[in-house]
């Protein structure tokens, strides 16, 4: 199949048109079941969101279209009628691409070369690369505004810049159907936007099969022809974001209670969830120990919230956007978090309840989290709080950009460090920066106002 691309570049389709059904598949890990009974089809230049709450089967149900996940029950199958787990590598590989929600980066590689890898399924057993190879990645790099930047080595991009070449590197496989777990996560709004605006074009435009996992509704809703909801593995809502986004489904799926609207210039519906009062979740009775606040976004801290709650701090987290992929990670630790609307400013209330958050902490830790005009608010709340709380900021990865507001969050970080804010490597060094500060559950006696005082003094 031969289609026009968004700027009149044709590409080259292998065996023939999107779509992908799924029929009855369910997933089961060991006596765990993942999913139960789902079917489900997409269609030629159609985008189908699978949206749900963390551990809803939103990954496995992509990974049984993939073919790297065995179903329990039931299959995956393709137009011509062939059956995904039935075919070879290379047979999955020009038909479907798929790109994960989390990928090691590897070796510094050339970006031309780590889009390439999209295209080895095309390439002959008796000769390396061809012309026609190193036009698609070309293509590829240009469908995600990378022309141009083949040279760079991969490490030397930043986490939106990645995130897109790991998108670059789906498109080049030039399959006709295209699996995307979560490719906003750890994305700003900004590149949030852009990507989910890219895969519908190019989906539009050449007729290709999206199935992509959103956490975000109102994402889901703005890029996506069908949403299909899945909650404990079964799909309980399917189908266009009128007919499916509700106040009713938002209560009964997340446990949110919000309101639907619609965009007056594009009559898209949107969810404009109910902020809860105080936090999301109640303050835990009989605290585990001294209370650390966690300041994240956009997974930058999941692994850290995990960590301090096993280790036995009594934990708060916040703002973070409701649905961001930290807010689901605290609320399911029932971490109390404050919180925000997606895509909007940090507002007074929020800042309020952040403030009040940092004062009853005993210390705090900095996630390297992706900063924008949006939740600056966040870091500078802090900068004056340094002086009374001891102040623990995460390295930021070498080379991946985080600082989206010309300068603004790098400046207010630096002025926490001359202010006394520590810089630790990583969550292990965070863990024991605060042991040698705080102590902990197990770790003996927790101390009284006046020791604990001292501690901060001494900090």
């Amino acid at each position: 199949m031969i289609a026009k691309g968004a700027e009149g570049i044709s590409l080259e389709l292998a065996k023939g048109a999107g779509g992908i059904s799924f029929e009855h598949v369910s997933v089961r890990y060991g006596d765990r079941g993942a999913v139960h009974d789902v079917s489900l089809a997409a269609g030629p230049g159609e985008v189908v969101a699978l949206a749900g709450p963390n551990g809803s089967g939103k990954s496995s149900l992509l990974r049984v279209a993939t073919g790297l996940l065995v179903p329990s029950e039931g299959l995956v199958r393709l137009p011509d009628g062939s059956a995904v787990g039935e075919l070879s590598s290379r047979a999955r590989a020009v038909r479907l691409a798929w790109m994960p929600q989390e990928e090691p980066v590897g070796d510094n590689v050339p970006l031309a070369d780590y889009v390439a890898y999209g295209r080895y399924a095309h390439f002959s057993p008796w000769a390396g690369p061809s012309a026609s190879d190193a036009a698609a990645v070309a293509r590829a790099l240009a469908e995600v505004d990378l022309a141009g930047e083949g040279d760079r080595g991969v490490r030397e991009l930043s986490g939106g810049e990645r995130q897109r070449a790991r998108l670059a590197r789906a498109l080049a496989q030039e399959t006709p159907v295209l699996l995307l777990d979560e490719p906003t996560a750890h994305l700003d709004i900004g590149h949030q936007l852009d990507v989910l605006a890219r895969v519908r074009r190019i989906a539009r435009a050449s007729l290709r099969t999206v199935v992509v996992a959103l956490h975000d509704l109102n994402l889901a809703a703005r890029f996506s022809d069908r949403i299909a909801v899945l909650s404990h593995g079964r799909l309980v809502a399917v189908g266009t974001p009128t007919e499916v986004l509700s106040p009713e489904l938002l209560e009964r799926v997340w446990g949110i209670v919000a309101e639907v609207r619609r965009d007056g210039a594009t009559g898209v519906p949107y969810l404009l969830p109910r902020l809860p009062s105080g936090t999301t979740a109640p303050r835990p009775v009989g605290a585990p120990g001294p209370r650390v606040h966690v300041v994240a976004g956009g997974g930058s801290g999941a692994s850290l919230l995990r960590h301090l709650v096993d280790a036995g701090y009594d934990v708060t987290a916040g703002v973070l956007p409701l649905f961001d992929t930290d807010a689901a990670v605290a609320k399911e630790l029932g971490v109390p978090t404050a919180v925000e609307l997606p895509f909007v400013p940090i507002g007074r209330e929020a800042r309020v309840e952040l403030g009040r958050l940092v004062e009853e902490a005993r210390a705090i830790v900095v996630a390297p989290f992706p900063v924008g005009p949006a939740n600056l608010a966040n870091l500078e709340t802090l900068v004056d709080a340094v002086g009374r709380r001891p102040v623990a900021l995460l390295a930021q990865p070498s080379g991946v950009r985080w600082d989206y507001t010309e300068g603004s969050a790098e400046a207010a970080r630096r002025r926490m460090v001359d202010g006394g804010a520590v810089i630790v490597e990583g969550v292990d060094e965070a863990i024991s920066w605060l042991a040698a500060l705080l102590p902990r559950r197990g770790a003996g006696p927790s101390p009284g106002p006046e020791e604990d005082e001292l501690n901060l003094e001494r900090a």
